[in-house]
């Protein structure tokens, strides 16, 4: 059996009459940048997040970039984020002006180590950009309370964490600012690039509307120096068609991991994903550590099963940020997780059957190897829930 990684054929199968539908409403309204169906996403989105604000933009890169301007963050500024994440999370400080400055993630769930946080703060800080990875959100109530302890907003990176809830607290609305990509495989998904800031600061948000649009407070009357990061229309219809359908979405997500989970428990080398007590994470991916991953990648795919890298170099040692003159070593455990993390496919319409092969073919693999390699000791079960 032929396992894909992804699946976005089948994903749009079941939705492509309501989706017709609604192309052929913006083609009909020639609502094409930005407008009414944009706008009535932005409404449903923020009610879905609980807060009062969505601002819809062209990606989710935008939202980070626009959303640390909004802060006036410039150049001469730091702000604090980790180096375990894709590139557009420091590519946004950067473009800002500011300086990134990293904190090493979490051994049990990859996301920002709260412990550390308070050490990689100085006078020049002036935001802290939480990643919830994967899936799941960072342990928000210390990194929170840090901030507000030195006066420093927070802007969660939830750009894979669309429904993901913390304290039952949904992913965007713990911080000052929550961004977010609907780039197609993400588990809300437009037709092409999208993002969104949502926050409940009203002036924040009017900032970012304006950033978003040239700058513009009405048409042709602009204030500030902005960009072109309007959302198109047809991208805003599509994403309040399958907003409808997220939380069923995120379910299937949940199902397919715990029967992951099932099917690995006790698999000599492997480490799976675990989910805190008092997280609900939503599996954007379904990412394992296994021992010599680049190997048991290649053997995967040769057995038919399609599995990802999410990420196999960490920020800080990327080519693009030798300018920060950071070394291999400074953030262990995201060069561990570089090495070792293997993402599994993960999509809502996985068959039980195909999560069974993977399984099978990934012990298949892992039993051939005479070791099972070096994993350092994870936090104790107590301390974390089993995915249901």
């Amino acid at each position: 059996m032929n396992v894909p990684f992804l699946d976005l054929r089948l994903h749009h199968a079941a939705l492509r009459p309501e989706l017709t539908a609604a192309f052929e409403a913006v083609v009909d309204a020639s609502a094409f940048a930005s407008g009414p169906f944009v706008r009535s996403f932005e409404q449903d989105f923020a009610a879905y997040c609980g807060v009062r604000h969505c601002v819809a933009v062209g990606s989710g890169t935008d939202a980070l970039w626009l959303a640390l301007l909004a802060l006036g963050i410039g150049p001469g500024d730091e702000v604090v984020t980790v180096p375990m994440t894709f590139m557009a999370t420091v590519e946004a400080i950067t473009y800002t002006g500011a300086r990134p400055v990293f904190v090493d993630v979490d051994r049990a769930t990859y996301t920002m180590d709260p412990r550390l946080l308070e050490l990689a703060i100085t006078p020049r800080t002036r935001a802290i950009i939480p990643v919830h990875l994967y899936g799941q959100m960072a342990d928000m109530e210390p990194i929170l309370a840090i901030a507000r302890r030195h006066g420093i907003p927070v802007v969660e990176d939830a750009c894979q964490a669309h429904g993901a809830t913390y304290h039952g607290k949904r992913a965007g609305a713990c911080g000052d600012l929550g961004c977010f990509s609907f780039y197609p495989g993400k588990n809300l998904g437009a037709l092409g690039e999208g993002g969104a800031v949502v926050t409940d600061n009203d002036e924040l948000a009017r900032k970012i509307a304006m950033y978003r649009d040239h700058g513009q407070a009405r048409k042709y009357y602009h204030d500030v120096v902005g960009w072109n990061a309007r959302m198109d229309g047809i991208q805003g219809a599509a994403l309040q068609l399958k907003l409808k359908h997220l939380e069923a979405y995120n379910e299937a997500r949940r199902r397919h991991a715990a029967h992951y989970r099932s099917l690995l428990n006790g698999v000599a080398g492997l480490v799976p994903p675990r989910e805190r007590a008092e997280c609900r994470h939503v599996y954007h991916l379904f990412v394992v550590r296994v021992p010599e991953r680049d190997q048991v990648l290649k053997e995967l795919a040769e057995r038919g099963v399609h599995c990802g890298i999410h990420y196999p170099i960490p920020v800080h040692l990327q080519e693009a940020y030798r300018g920060l003159g950071l070394r291999r070593d400074m953030f262990p455990v995201s060069e561990q997780c570089a090495d070792e993390v293997l993402s599994l496919p993960m999509y809502p319409e996985l068959t039980e059957a195909q999560v069974e092969t993977v399984a099978r073919e990934l012990k298949a693999c892992l039993g051939r190897r005479t070791t099972a390699g070096s994993f350092r000791t994870e936090p104790a079960a107590t301390e974390l829930a089993p995915c249901a």
